[in-house]
């Protein structure tokens, strides 16, 4: 939602979260990702927001997630550093090695914050690349495709150069994946006795953060689908080779996590199809709310209708619109 609003866009709240499921829903089944394209098609279709806004707000989501976690894995590493048990040095689980999983999520986890903060740069400077790149296109159809990129430049960089902004995203994503990391730590502390089992409370702590961020990191890469095996192998790796745990109960609790929290996911997907009316085989019905009517440049009109509408809503959940960032 803030990410949004700084774009010029407000969405309720209620349908921002139903997009969000039906996309993680869809990235389930599709593979590389390629799901989050439903939230760009339902911001579009429901709420007329254009689609290189709808994903330039992902870009930017997805880039603080990949950032956050980062932030707590490194946490979490340089705990259990301090404290001498180091996960590189612990055995190989299957053809997954602590180091090699730790490598992988850190070499994502470092383009990750070396793009975000390229992008920062660049949405602070001074310099305009919109103009330029229309200058050097004549044919129409790269013509459009050079606009919808300055658009998407152009969203991106407005959210950028907000620092108050950059901070609320950045917090907000730090909490949701800290909710992550406590169902696993939880999940972890029911198959070794309970919290202070036969691991001390505070290294369950950071060893599963350490073990949710490497297997998030993990499934980034698009090999497999929904990224299963992918974290399940890595948070296996750093458990085992952390706590000393069996391998049994190491996998166990990355088999029971991870479906976890993929049946949240379709339960809420589940869900947000209902609200939101959609179907495989039918067309695209409304969820209750005519979209904005749609201007020439991709922007939207508001009509009474609508006014009156929000109007009712509570701060922070009216749904608005502007001509959004003007260039890039």
């Amino acid at each position: 939602a803030d990410v949004l609003a700084a774009m010029g866009r407000r969405c309720r709240t209620g349908f921002l979260t139903a997009t969000v499921f039906a996309s993680q829903t869809a990235n389930l089944a599709i593979p590389a990702r390629a799901g989050d394209g439903v939230r760009a098609y339902l911001l579009k279709r429901r709420r007329d927001v254009a689609y290189p806004t709808g994903i330039a707000s992902l870009a930017v989501e997805r880039a603080f997630d990949l950032v956050a976690i980062g932030v707590l894995g490194g946490a979490a590493l340089g705990v259990l550093l301090l404290t001498g048990r180091s996960p590189e040095s612990g055995r190989s689980v299957g053809a997954v090695a602590p180091s090699t999983a730790l490598a992988a999520a850190a070499g994502v986890a470092v383009i990750a914050v070396v793009l975000s903060v390229g992008t920062v740069a660049v949405a602070r400077s001074d310099r305009r690349f919109g103009p330029a790149l229309r200058a050097r296109v004549a044919r129409p159809r790269l013509a459009r495709a050079v606009a919808a990129a300055v658009r998407f430049g152009a969203s991106v960089r407005v959210v950028a150069a907000d620092p108050r902004r950059l901070g609320a995203v950045f917090l907000w994503s730090v909490v949701v994946w800290a909710l992550d990391v406590l169902t696993a730590v939880l999940v972890l502390a029911a198959l070794t006795g309970g919290v202070g089992g036969l691991v001390p409370a505070p290294t369950l702590v950071v060893v599963g953060t350490l073990a949710v961020s490497v297997g998030n990191l993990a499934k980034v890469l698009p090999l497999s689908q929904g990224g299963i095996g992918l974290y399940e192998a890595a948070f296996t790796a750093l458990v085992v080779s952390a706590t000393g745990l069996p391998v049994e109960t190491a996998l166990a609790a990355a088999i029971l996590d991870h479906a976890l929290k993929n049946a949240i996911t379709l339960a809420g997907g589940g869900v947000a199809a209902l609200a939101l009316g959609l179907s495989p085989t039918a067309g695209t019905p409304g969820d209750g709310e005519s979209a904005p009517s749609a201007q020439a440049d991709g922007g939207s009109v508001t009509a009474e209708s609508g006014a009156a509408g929000a109007a009712g809503d509570p701060p922070g959940e009216r749904e608005s619109s502007n001509s959004g960032p003007s260039d890039f």
